[in-house]
């Protein structure tokens, strides 16, 4: 399966996916420019989303299809969301989640209080309003590799 960006053309069945796996959909279609996915057999079996915001990036929408879980999708979606923002020359990766702590940890995030959250991550849509406040906070310090 190829890890690719999301077109316009995918927007439809992303959303579809994130409400099959009971993530939330609000804020998707503003931020879809920084969402990949993966395709299977040309259908999305997978997708994640980032927002910018100054030198950080939030890891968002991180969705794999029931069908294609297990197989390491979740992980090859998630190592190329922290490339592209390593790349792109963000200092630090936030995500919230209820349920999927575990898995990133395995990436290096770490646990850490939400209102430690740079304050314009803490001032994005997903911070404020659309996850819970039970969600946990991660970060991910990013490492720059030099040159060559």
């Amino acid at each position: 399966m190829d890890v690719v960006q999301a077109g316009p053309e995918d927007l439809e069945a992303v959303l579809a996916l994130l409400r099959g796996s009971a993530l939330p959909t609000e804020g998707v279609a503003e931020h879809f420019c920084g969402f990949l996915v993966a395709r299977a057999g040309g259908a999305v079996a997978g997708c994640a989303g980032q927002e910018g915001y100054s030198s950080n990036v939030l890891l968002r929408s991180l969705a794999v299809a029931p069908a294609y879980r297990g197989r390491g999708l979740g992980r090859a979606l998630t190592r190329r969301i922290i490339e592209q923002a390593r790349e792109n020359g963000a200092s630090r990766v936030y995500l919230l989640t209820e349920t999927a702590g575990d898995f990133f940890l395995k990436f290096g995030f770490c646990r850490i209080p939400r209102e430690k959250a740079e304050s314009a991550i803490g001032a994005s849509a997903e911070f404020r309003s659309i996850c819970c406040q039970s969600a946990a906070c991660m970060r991910l310090v990013l490492r720059h590799r030099p040159p060559g």
